[in-house]
């Protein structure tokens, strides 16, 4: 043909989004986009030759190739698909932002198998060539019987220059010419880190070659006379194990496709398999791995692909939020490569496509839980932040599994909310006492233990926003900390209570600790063993732990709320009984006032640390007093 030579044809409309989508986004992305129009192109062949619109031979080879010259400043991608005739040139180069890919669909959808897979939608990933290149050369011949090849040549993305191209073999070779801000792309690891990253799955043969590397011979013979073949080997795994059917897949395939994909050597717990064709097609596997159990150290990673090509870790708009706290990999064919996160935000397709994803994730968990209820309680400690996670940021995914939210208690069960109750509520109501730090609580532990009740261990976080969520949703139910309230199965109700007793002892107290603000209070317990707690109201306490969140933020002073604590004294131990009659002995007077403040210490460190302040002096008195005892 003549030479040509001309000015791109820019639609006006579409421009906007180049800009936007460019300007914002990875520069490498011009390699996903550049080796998925490659796989498009040869997809495309495979379609024709399907349905007899193309000639090719049974056996044939699809490939894409990566050719990295450093030395010449270039890169190549080499596909043997379809390629074009200079006017299909003409009509999908030089007019930007029309689409290849759409108008062979709509060419040939009638004559097309369902699932057929065209990746680019937008006609635009050619374009972020000129990301990294001063310059684009495309050489292509076209499959067409009796075709020439065409040349095509760009400096800069405007102006472009056609002719014939030697190119004698099918399909399509694109040649950057990387200027100075794309010379890191000219480094032999940052190509191989990049096509892994984006094209580790395309379904089709991809070969990468740096021309740097030495070439050894096609064929070796060893001394021995065995003869080496050496052929290339593909970069990509092209039949991922997600396309699989579950059933096909055995369990070391998903461990190993688990340690290859995230580089994880930890054995994931367990996994879902996920597959659906209607009302929308989606593939993939959802691991979930050891959790901590501070939501700040949980990092997961959910990869999101388009017909195996990837698009991003962790989009939130297609991925339910709480789900981001596990490992998989989701593929959505009918998701294009290039889509603003605001069209996902209001695309129903995917909101449908989230709440499957949510619901599938529920159905495992609940069918774990009622198939093998022993292996489930162990998985519990491990997947219990995002259990309680999920519960609170979908209240969907709550509804779904709220029967098999367990509560690990202090004596090693696992029961879910209904077993609690069922197991407590005779002597505490429809309440579930739990501890925060078991060892620091040990002593009210044992005190309800010895009356038959257990408590649940809620030491996270996340426990905190968690229980006031079950709260508002199941109705009459309440959470208390164990030192928060004083139940009536520790009290001994058969002794009669002495008004003038409990208030010589609140004004001794008083007295010895030099606080006329502290509250006292004097109840007969079951056991004599303990001779005094302390307590504080479940809901101040919330409003301190809000109170210090909040002032974090600068919305509110850290002691808003004031510590309203009571120290509780059991009249039925024997010490607490005796310091009436030595606070009324002057010579035991002072040893009355020390075992007060002893007893109030000892009663605070089962409650929450002592300040330094009060540790020293708890130090000193305690030597001081087993001295006393030594004379």
């Amino acid at each position: 043909m003549a030479q040509e030579k001309g000015n791109l044809s820019i639609h006006s409309e579409n421009i906007l989004p180049i800009i936007k989508k460019w300007l914002y986004s990875d520069t490498d992305i011009f390699i996903r986009e550049l080796v998925s129009n490659a796989t498009d192109a040869i997809t495309k062949l495979q379609r024709l030759d399907a349905i007899g619109e193309a000639n090719v031979p049974a056996d044939e080879a699809y490939y894409v190739k990566v050719i990295l010259d450093k030395e010449a400043s270039t890169i190549q991608i080499v596909d043997n698909g379809i390629g074009m005739t200079a006017d299909e040139v003409k009509q999908y180069i030089n007019q930007i932002a029309f689409s290849g890919a759409n108008d062979f669909v709509n060419k040939y959808k009638d004559k097309m198998e369902a699932g057929s897979e065209i990746i680019g939608h937008f006609g635009l990933g050619f374009y972020s060539a000129f990301m990294v290149a001063e310059k684009v050369q495309i050489d292509t011949l076209s499959h067409k019987e009796g075709a020439v090849a065409a040349r095509w040549i760009s400096d800069g993305g405007i102006e472009f220059e056609m002719d014939d191209s030697d190119k004698a073999e099918r399909g399509t070779t694109i040649t950057l010419f990387v200027g100075e801000e794309g010379k890191d792309f000219l480094e032999d690891y940052k190509i191989r880190t990049i096509l892994k990253k984006y094209c580790g799955f395309i379904p089709v043969d991809l070969f990468y070659e740096n021309a740097a590397d030495e070439k050894k011979p096609a064929i070796e013979v060893s001394e021995d006379g065995e003869v080496t073949k050496n052929e290339p080997a593909p970069i990509n795994n092209k039949e991922p194990l997600w396309n699989k059917k579950a059933s096909e897949c055995t369990e070391e395939e998903y461990k190993a496709f688990f340690r290859s994909t995230f580089n994880d050597y930890n054995e994931p717990l367990f996994w879902i398999h996920l597959n659906m064709d209607y009302p929308f097609r989606l593939k993939g596997i959802l691991y979930f791995p050891k959790l901590k159990h501070e939501l700040e150290s949980i990092e997961g990673q959910v990869k999101l692909f388009s017909n195996q090509v990837f698009i991003a870790d962790n989009i939130k708009e297609v991925i339910p939020e709480f789900l981001l706290l596990l490992k998989g990999v989701l593929d959505c064919p009918d998701l294009p490569l290039n889509v603003s996160r605001s069209f996902l935000q209001n695309d129903g397709y995917v909101t449908k496509m989230s709440g499957y994803i949510t619901k599938k994730v529920a159905d495992k968990l609940t069918g774990l839980f009622k198939n093998d209820r022993e292996q489930y309680n162990k998985y519990w400690d491990d997947i219990s932040p995002f259990i309680k996670y999920g519960c609170i940021r979908e209240k969907d995914f709550y509804e779904k599994v709220k029967t098999a939210v367990l509560y690990k208690t202090a004596g090693e069960a696992y029961l879910t909310l209904e077993e609690y109750l069922a197991a407590n509520e005779p002597k505490i109501g429809k309440k579930v006492f739990y501890v925060s730090n078991r060892q620091q609580q040990a002593q009210y532990v044992r005190l309800l233990a010895d009356q038959g009740v257990d408590a649940a261990v809620l030491d996270t976080r996340l426990d905190s926003p968690f229980i006031s969520y079950i709260e508002g949703y199941e109705e009459g139910v309440s959470f208390a900390r164990i030192d928060s309230d004083l139940s009536d199965v520790l009290k001994d109700t058969d002794v009669e209570a002495n008004t003038e007793e409990a208030e010589a002892l609140t004004v001794l107290f008083k007295k010895a600790l030099g606080n006329e603000d502290l509250q006292v209070k004097v109840e007969s317990l079951k056991t004599s063993d303990v001779p005094a707690v302390i307590l504080l109201s479940e809901q101040s306490r919330r409003m301190q732990e809000m109170s210090k969140m909040f002032s974090g933020m600068g919305s509110m002073p850290p002691d808003m709320f004031k510590q309203d604590e009571t120290l509780v004294l059991n009249r039925t131990n024997n010490l607490v009984g005796m310091l009436i009659g030595m606070a009324a002995d002057e010579a035991r007077a002072e040893d009355a006032d020390m075992i007060c403040a002893q007893l109030y210490d000892l009663a605070m460190m089962s409650h929450r640390p002592l300040e330094s302040e009060a540790m020293n002096a708890f130090v000193a008195r305690s030597a001081k007093i087993l001295a006393r005892i030594a004379q």
